[in-house]
């Protein structure tokens, strides 16, 4: 006997209920039943012993529920044959509890109103109690409640923001229905509960709801920790990670079966239950067998009445732990595993929660089963992932999320599923959402040959036409390459695609098989191929560590075929298969170019990307990129390392961002040096981006700053520039300077419009003062003056033009301007 059980023996006339006799849950729809269980170890049947003569015994009530009622609350919620409930100890009260609570591992205990005392006891582990002393009161205790006053406010501050989530619940309680509520930023039921009987009272745990009726104590699942999750995570439901929903179905985990419990509360890992037997329920067991009767009628009659009180008792019983009870929920739902049940979903989503609700819990960093609960966790996703793969259910995506949450590799779930051999199987809708989703990422897993040609054969018969995608993710690398092709094959004279005939070319150069190489590569029009790209990028490149990186199918069209590859690109962009930056640096792996440098193959990408292109953001980042290149080229004398795709004028012929170069700018490059024409293609694309409306020039002002007025190139650049500003009077003094035979020219062809005044209120007055200053010495002013001249006598009245002339000019020279005027209108 243990100290909590002191003084247990039987009382005179008092039957104990036999060990291990319990209530036995059953599935849905099934009655519950009564039956005897295995013989308790030695701490159950210390638990079992009634306590004391005045008492009635501390055990378990015979089953009191019909098989048709047991029938009738199965079908309302779902009802388990599990033991969160351990061991079980009796308080050793010396007088009838009224009132208890607990804190800070203390228990008190007020008794009745006849005694006026409070038992104080200290709660040690697994329960046991150890009596500390006791008080009296002035009265009768009406009420008792624990205050945690003495725990420090830092302490308390530190745990309640973590606490906040998993107590933001509320729960109401009629006779036979209950009602939980979380509370956030809405009041929002979430869980009902129907009892077999009516209730006494319920406690509220972040695990369990416990509830006690007139003969059992019941533990229900809560969805206290589902709630919280979503409440922490609101978008935790998505391909990577998931939780049980808040509206899964509550159920009961046992149905504990006590005689007369009174009330109940709960502390850290202990529910506290006062029992209390009515008179008719003592008498009742109290009463002897027929055989008795009639050999013992008179003493029993004589017998005195002292023993006819109700008998109670206050029993600690203490929940076993999470890992414990998650555990025998895995092994339970094993036995709905081969039926393939929601059932075992349903458990094992139970299981789950349990678990995670435990982690959530704000002492979780510091508990002792912390990597124990870490690993269940991961371990109850790989279930929830084996149930969601093999069960023909509407929610088999969820394979996916718990799959992943799990930390198995695809490797491992494979060998989990995949039964060994060649023998053919079926495979639920669950494990191929898993397979496709998994090999359409960019992993660094490589299955092994065997399991990729299983992977091959499993896409064969469940769905053909993803094999050519899985068969280009990173993690089929090992596969046989001619295994893969005969089932392309197969699959082709089904349902042919360009995709698929992509697929068996990109084998093809794997296998070094060019003939079969070039016969896929020949069954469509190299349009048709660039576009079938997009329907498997992976083809072209693939993704390891966040890196775009080219394979051997790229590397094969760089050399042979550059505008395909070119023109797959753009539609990969154009269809978001690929961002800007990560094409600039799949063109530079794929020419081996520093990270400085920038390949021609890329400038091809960018020319081509102008030509179809209608994102203004990507268009004027494509040509600011294009523009640097240009100068860069021509600023430090560098020649493309290969021939460019297209020439300027196919550029300007086909895309609209490359403008027809203007007359006064093809007039300045005719007088250039020699050594310009080795770089007359990237002058004359520069000159043509300029010469359009679409580059923004105070965007491309400092990509052009290396390109000065000391030559022609450099003084084309800053007129035009100038030009595109609306800065004609800088752009006609720049042309004097530098090159004023051009300057007429220019004006010819820009000053018009409302810019037309600028021929004699800027270019006129210009040409008389430099050709005064240099006299006959520059032909070339002399001659623009006297074009200049004549234009402007056509355009203006003679009065106007004739106070444009300078007064001290000679009037043999400005007089057939003169008569030009005045015949005008004649």
């Amino acid at each position: 006997m243990t100290e909590d059980s002191r003084g247990c023996s039987p009382s005179k006339g008092v039957t104990p209920r036999p060990h291990g006799t319990s209530y036995e849950g059953t599935r849905p729809g099934a009655a519950a039943h009564c039956r005897p269980s295995s013989p308790p170890h030695s701490a159950a049947r210390r638990r079992l012993c009634p306590p004391r003569k005045c008492r009635a015994p501390p055990r378990e009530a015979p089953c009191a529920l019909s098989a048709a009622a047991a029938e009738l609350f199965a079908t309302m919620v779902q009802l388990y044959n599990l033991h969160p409930f351990g061991s079980q100890r009796v308080v050793p009260c010396k007088q009838e509890p009224a009132h208890f609570c607990c804190g800070q591992d203390v228990l008190f205990v007020a008794g009745t109103a006849a005694s006026c005392r409070v038992e104080v006891f200290a709660v040690r582990e697994q329960g046991r109690c150890e009596a500390l002393g006791s008080f009296a009161t002035l009265g009768a205790v009406l009420r008792m409640a624990h205050s945690s006053a003495g725990i420090s406010a830092a302490a308390y501050e530190e745990t309640e923001n973590k606490r906040k989530l998993l107590s933001l619940f509320c729960f109401f309680s009629l006779p036979h229905i209950g009602y939980l509520y979380s509370l956030g930023k809405l009041v929002e039921l979430i869980s009902t509960y129907q009892y077999s009987e009516k209730s006494e009272q319920a406690v509220l745990t972040p695990q369990f709801l416990h509830v006690i009726t007139s003969q059992n104590l019941q533990c229900f699942t809560v969805r206290c920790s589902a709630a919280a999750a979503r409440g922490e995570d609101p978008y935790i439901d998505t391909t990577v990670k998931a939780c049980p929903p808040v509206t899964l179905d509550v159920c009961t985990l046992r149905m504990q079966l006590f005689i007369g419990p009174r009330a109940i509360c709960h502390f850290k890992n202990h529910i506290i239950l006062l029992t209390k037997a009515d008179t008719e329920d003592i008498t009742e067991r109290r009463k002897p067998t027929r055989r008795i009767l009639s050999r013992k009628a008179d003493s029993i009659k004589s017998r005195p009445n002292s023993e006819s009180e109700p008998g109670w008792n206050l029993y600690i019983i203490n929940t076993v732990s999470t890992i414990q009870l998650y555990r025998e929920m895995v092994e339970y739902s094993r036995t709905y595993e081969n039926v393939k049940t929601e059932s075992c979903i349903h458990l094992l989503s139970e299981a789950h929660l349990l678990v995670r609700g435990a982690i959530m819990d704000p002492y979780f960093l510091k508990s002792d089963e912390k990597e124990d609960l870490l690993k269940a966790f991961r371990e109850s996703c790989a279930f929830l992932g084996d149930c969601y793969s093999r069960f023909d259910t509407k929610d088999y995506h969820l394979a996916l999320p718990y799959y992943r949450m799990s930390g198995l590799s695809m490797t491992e779930v494979l060998k989990r599923l995949v039964s060994e051999g060649d023998e053919i199987q079926t495979y639920e809708r669950g494990f191929i959402f898993y397979l496709t989703h998994s090999l359409n990422e960019d992993s660094n897993e490589e299955l092994s040959k065997e399991s990729g040609n299983k992977v091959l054969q499993i896409f064969y018969l469940m769905d053909p036409v993803q094999l050519p995608h899985i068969l280009c993710s990173p993690s089929m690398r090992n596969i046989c390459p001619l295994t893969a092709v005969k089932y392309l094959q197969k699959v082709e004279k089904m349902m042919p695609s360009v995709v698929l005939t992509l697929t068996k070319a990109f084998l093809a150069l794997k296998m070094g098989d060019l003939t079969m190489y070039e016969h896929e590569m020949d069954s469509y029009k190299e349009t048709t191929l660039a576009c079938g790209f997009i329907g498997q990028p992976r083809l072209l490149q693939q993704r390891k560590e966040g890196i775009v990186m080219p394979t051997e199918f790229a590397v094969h069209l760089k050399e042979m075929q550059p505008g395909l590859l070119v023109a797959a690109t753009v539609a990969l962009h154009e269809n978001s298969k690929i961002e800007l930056e990560e094409a600039e640096n799949f063109f530079k792996l794929l020419c081996n170019s520093s990270e400085n440098a920038i390949p021609q193959l890329l400038v091809d990408f960018w020319e081509a990307l102008l030509l179809v292109s209608s994102q203004e953001e990507i268009l004027q980042e494509v040509l600011l990129r294009v523009t640097s290149q240009y100068v860069w080229r021509i600023s430090s004398k560098q020649l493309p390392e290969t021939k460019p795709l297209k020439t300027t004028e196919d550029l300007i012929n086909s895309c609209s961002h490359f403008g027809l170069i203007v007359p006064w700018v093809t007039s300045i490059m005719s007088v250039g040096c020699s050594s310009d024409k080795d770089y007359h293609e990237d002058i004359s694309r520069l000159q043509s981006l300029l010469c359009s409306q679409s580059i923004n020039i105070a965007s491309a002002l400092p990509v052009l700053e290396p390109l000065t007025e000391t030559d022609n190139v450099g003084l084309t650049i800053r007129v035009l520039c100038n030009t595109r500003l609306g800065k004609y009077e800088e752009a006609i003094d720049q042309l004097l300077r530098k090159c004023p035979d051009a300057a007429v020219f220019y004006a010819q062809h820009e000053l018009k419009g409302d810019n037309q005044a600028l021929w004699w209120n800027k270019l006129l007055p210009e040409l008389c003062k430099r050709t005064r200053l240099t006299g006959n010495d520059v032909p070339v002013l002399i001659s623009s003056l006297k074009e200049t001249l004549s234009i402007v006598a056509m355009e203006l009245e003679l009065r106007d033009f004739l106070s444009l002339l300078p007064e001290d000019g000679t009037a043999a020279f400005f007089l057939p301007f003169l008569l030009q005027c005045c015949q005008k209108k004649c």
